[in-house]
């Protein structure tokens, strides 16, 4: 299981906004079941490694459906292979860390 941050940026669309986009990528999320969380600076999601390129190849793509003509897609990608991690892994592991100081 791997963890994929992404952030899909729509560019020259007239507008500052990008809630109308960023609300398309979620409803992909949610139609296909895919475990996220959405944070203010991109989305956090969860999966096998093949099944996350897959996905992030349909998020990139989604902007253009919107006649956008340009799009910018950062991703980082976290697979661990020594034992399953999850959406919320890293944070309580921090939290558990302060708590503990």
């Amino acid at each position: 299981m791997a963890i994929m941050e992404i952030s899909v940026v729509p560019l020259g669309m007239g507008g500052v906004g990008v809630g109308e986009y960023v609300a398309d990528l979620i409803r992909y999320l949610q139609n296909n079941s895919i475990p996220y969380k959405l944070t203010d600076m991109g989305t956090i999601l969860e999966g096998e490694v093949d099944q996350l390129l897959s996905v992030a190849r349909n998020l990139h793509e989604l902007p253009f459906h919107r006649q956008v003509k340009r799009v910018v897609t950062h991703i980082a990608i976290d697979d661990r292979r020594d034992r399953e991690v999850h959406l919320e892994d890293k944070i309580k592991a921090v939290t558990q860390r302060l708590t503990q100081s």
